[in-house]
């Protein structure tokens, strides 16, 4: 890790006037993904992120300046096949322009200590096959696992 580079971040909670630059953040995770993104499901994402009774929580890493330029959503997830308790990272995502710097070193290790903090005995993640320039940076943090993820939708009513 590129020491000089992690002292030009910050990294904390969210704060309710993060809003906006939080927004723009999601905005770019969700066109990365190319997964649309209307006004509402950012103000219920973020309704969830700034509720403490929601388990939903979010990290944001800040410039110097300490303006948003990256951000990661995590939950604890069960594990009854280990009798645990872990992490899953839900969302990853750094601003282009600042990509390479240190930011997501910072979110991961924040991420790592929470975990460490809170007794989960994982973080997990699952990332696009496709997305290179990250799965570099996730092989040098973490074991990809052998696991395949499938999607069930759930059985509709209308017929």
């Amino acid at each position: 890790m590129n020491t000089t580079a992690v002292h030009r971040w910050t990294v904390g909670v969210p704060e309710a006037g993060d809003y906006p630059a939080w927004r723009e953040l999601f905005r770019g995770y969700c066109e990365f993904y190319r997964v649309p993104m209307p006004e509402e499901k950012a103000e219920l994402v973020w309704s969830w992120l700034t509720d403490p009774a929601r388990e939903l929580e979010g990290l944001l890493v800040r410039d110097t300046d300490g303006t948003p330029v990256g951000l990661a959503h995590f939950r604890p997830f069960s594990r009854p096949l280990h009798g645990a308790v872990g992490g899953f990272l839900d969302d990853l995502f750094v601003a282009p322009g600042v990509r390479g710097g240190g930011a997501v070193d910072l979110l991961l290790a924040r991420l790592r200590e929470i975990a460490a903090e809170r007794g989960w005995n994982t973080v997990r993640w699952i990332t696009a096959d496709d997305n290179h320039r990250a799965r570099g940076k996730y092989d040098q943090v973490a074991v990809r696992t052998m696991f395949v993820t499938y999607d069930m939708a759930p059985e509709t009513t209308a017929r």
